[in-house]
C-alpha cells in the first residue's frame, strides 16, 4: 500500500471539512442580523387604528417588509380606543416584543402605554399619527399639507372653469378626532382655495366616518342650498360627501373633492354622474414598509431619520388610467 497517497487523500478530505464548516459560520453570522440578541426570529407588533382600505393597505406593506426581513410580525386594531389600545401595548410587553409600529390614537392619551413599553427596551415606530413625545424612534407619515394643497390646486382649476371663479364651499373635516393632521390637511386645500376671491367658506364640519359624513353633509347641503363645492378630509369623509350628494339629487350641482383612495372612492371618480373630481391619496404600503424597515434597521444598530414624510398622489376624474392602475393593484392584493 502506497501510504504517502493515502495520508494525502486524509489530509485533504479534512481541508474540504473545515472549509465546509468556516462556510457555515459564515452564513451564521449573516442570519444573524435578522435576529435578536438570543438568535430569535425578531418579533414586531403593528397596530392600526381603524379598518379602512388605507389601513388594510399599510398592514399589506408591513406584512411584505416583515417577510422580506425574516420578521414575526404580530398585527392587531385598536378601534380608535385608548384603553384597547394601551391592553395590547402590556401584552406586548409581556410578551418582549422587539419593536411595535404604531398609529396611536391620541398625541397625549397613547403616551403612558408607549412609554412603559419604551423603558422595557421595545423599540417605538409611530406613522400616521404623531404623540407628545420624543422616545420613538422615528416618525413616519404623509405630508399633511400637501395633500390638501394638491386637492386644493385642483379646485381652483376647477372652480375657475366651472363657476368663473366663484364657489361656495363645505368643509368637512376630523379635527376632535385627530386635531393636527386634519387641521393641516384643511389648511394646504384652503390656502389655495382662498386665493380666489369669489371663494366663501360656508361651513365647516367634523365627520370622519362615512355614514356620519353623508348626514352631516346632508344637513349642511340643506341648511345651505348655496353650497356648490365639499371639501373632506379623509376617506370616509369622502364616500359619505358623494353619498350624500347622490342621495340629495344633486349631481351637476354639487361636487365633491377629497382626501384618501380606495377602490369605492376610485369608482366614484369613474362613475358618470361626476360628483367626485379629485382626491389626493396616501402611500400607505410604503408608510408600512418603512415602518418594519426602520424598526428593523434600529434594532441592527443602524441610523435612521427620526422624522419622515411622503408626499401624496393625486388622482383626478381625467386619468382614468390612473385610477383602473389603483383598482387593478389593490383588487390583485
Amino acid at each position: 500500500m502506497n501510504y504517502t497517497k493515502h495520508i494525502a487523500k486524509i489530509l485533504t478530505v479534512l481541508v474540504i471539512l473545515l472549509l465546509i464548516v468556516g462556510c457555515s459560520k459564515n452564513k451564521s453570522s449573516i442570519d444573524v442580523d435578522t435576529k435578536n440578541d438570543t438568535g430569535a426570529k425578531l418579533k414586531i407588533a403593528g397596530i392600526i387604528f381603524q379598518e379602512d382600505q388605507f389601513f388594510r393597505l399599510v398592514e399589506y406593506g408591513m406584512q411584505e417588509a416583515a417577510n422580506e426581513n425574516n420578521v414575526d410580525l404580530k398585527l392587531q386594531n385598536s378601534a380608535s380606543a385608548v384603553d384597547k389600545e394601551s391592553d395590547f401595548i402590556r401584552t406586548y410587553i409581556t410578551d418582549k416584543v422587539d419593536a411595535i409600529a404604531i398609529a396611536p390614537v391620541s398625541a397625549d392619551g397613547s403616551v403612558t402605554a408607549l412609554k412603559k413599553a419604551n423603558d422595557s427596551g421595545i423599540k417605538i415606530v409611530t406613522y400616521d399619527s404623531s404623540i407628545n413625545a420624543d422616545f420613538p424612534i422615528c416618525d413616519v407619515k404623509s405630508d399633511q399639507l400637501l395633500l390638501g394643497k394638491y386637492t386644493g390646486e385642483e379646485a381652483v382649476k376647477f372652480i375657475n372653469d366651472k363657476f368663473s371663479g366663484k364657489a361656495n364651499i363645505a368643509i368637512i373635516q376630523y379635527k376632535s378626532f385627530l386635531p393636527e393632521t386634519s387641521t393641516k390637511r384643511a389648511k394646504g386645500f384652503l390656502d389655495e382655495v382662498s386665493k380666489l376671491p369669489g371663494v366663501k367658506i360656508v361651513s365647516d364640519q367634523d365627520a370622519w366616518e362615512a355614514a356620519k359624513a353623508a348626514d352631516v353633509v346632508q344637513g349642511v347641503l340643506t341648511a345651505n342650498p348655496d353650497v356648490n363645492i365639499i371639501w373632506a378630509a379623509n376617506e370616509g369623509g369622502t364616500i359619505g360627501a358623494v353619498t350624500a350628494v347622490k342621495n340629495l339629487g344633486k349631481a351637476g350641482k354639487v361636487y365633491v373633492f377629497g382626501t384618501d383612495m380606495s377602490e369605492q372612492i376610485g369608482m366614484f371618480l369613474l362613475d358618470n354622474e361626476s360628483i367626485l373630481q379629485a382626491v389626493t391619496a396616501q402611500k400607505p404600503i410604503e408608510i408600512g414598509k418603512m415602518v418594519i424597515e426602520s424598526a428593523v434597521k434600529s434594532i441592527k444598530g443602524e441610523t435612521i431619520d427620526k422624522k419622515v414624510e411622503l408626499p401624496g398622489m393625486l388622482y383626478t376624474r381625467d386619468d382614468k388610467t390612473q385610477i383602473d392602475d389603483y383598482i387593478n393593484m389593490v383588487k390583485k392584493l
